[in-house]
């Protein structure tokens, strides 16, 4: 294969962005986006979407390139995604792709399941049990029906939760079932590089990224969308928290603190899905960017 898809990967706040553009020039090349929340033009602020001056320092594609109104799942991305890489490896070698959502990312590389269409209603009936008994009912009712995916699941991820329990219900077999089915071949090969820090460095980051956030009108920004509140799109850390506060049942200082503990939260899952890949090399979020790139171009040319 000669054609390379350069992996950034990492918790939220680490430096992904300016790792990825960085590279980007070295190699000439252009940037994917895999982070799933700043596919959405309308949620600029709190998705952390990389400022104009980034966006012209390297290409990059899947910016904002859809509405919070529209449908778009994890095998729209796939077949976009893979159709743009396609293109672009007519131009370049390595094509970098960076981003945070672990299902993304995975469904470019190795592709996704083929999963059975869900009759809607089941779908609904889990978000009502969701809402009247909790993600506690969830998780006991995922443990019954499929223990084998419930012993690697994000069980408190209620998104996935009902995912897999739609699954189950619908076709009368275990989820993970699904999992084990051949991926598809991919025309490049995958090189992965992942950033992290000490907690305390990933937590002080989120912290601070948190505040410039607020400095930089997302309270605005969530009051402007918080009609829509309801969309699955903003069903996300730094909008819902804001959303109580709209509606009387926090003040915004308690606010503020609830989207860092859930960001932290989110950033801890994100490592614990990265690390289960023995593919991707480490780096400390301050190793030098010399140090990676001399790692990629060993990949590359060998």
């Amino acid at each position: 294969m000669d054609n390379y898809l350069i992996n950034i990967l990492g918790p939220t706040a680490i430096g992904k962005t300016a790792l990825s553009i960085k590279i980007a020039r070295h190699f000439q090349t252009e940037i994917i986006s895999a982070d799933s929340r700043q596919f959405f033009k309308e949620m600029r602020i709190g998705t952390a979407v990389p400022e104009n001056e980034e966006l012209e320092a390297a290409p990059h594609h899947f910016i904002q390139h859809i509405s919070i109104e529209d449908t778009y799942s994890v095998g729209d991305f796939e077949r976009e995604a893979l159709a743009k890489l396609e293109k672009l490896f007519l131009q370049h070698k390595a094509v970098v792709m960076a981003g945070g959502s672990g299902l993304y990312v995975k469904a470019i590389n190795e592709g996704l399941n083929e999963f059975p269409e869900v009759d809607p209603a089941i779908r609904q009936n889990l978000n009502e049990h969701l809402e009247k008994d909790g993600i506690d009912w969830l998780q006991k009712k995922l443990f019954v029906l499929d223990p084998e995916y419930y012993k690697t699941a994000d069980v408190q991820n209620p998104h996935r939760l009902i995912r897999a329990l739609e699954i189950c219900i619908e076709t009368g077999k275990p989820f993970s079932t699904y999992l084990n089915q051949d991926k598809p071949e991919r025309n490049f090969k995958s090189i992965q590089v992942g950033l992290t820090a000490d907690r305390e460095i990933i937590y002080d980051r989120i912290n601070r990224r948190v505040d410039i956030m607020i400095k930089n009108g997302l309270v605005e920004e969530a009051r402007k969308l918080y009609s829509r509140k309801d969309l699955n799109a903003l069903n996300t850390v730094g909008y819902k928290e804001l959303f109580q506060y709209f509606e009387g049942n926090t003040d915004l200082e308690m606010a503020i603190s609830e989207i860092k503990k859930n960001t932290r939260r989110f950033a801890k899952r994100q490592l614990t899905w990265f690390r289960k890949d023995e593919n991707i090399k480490w780096f400390n979020y301050d190793d030098p960017v010399e140090n990676m790139i001399e790692y990629l171009e060993k990949q590359i040319n060998t």
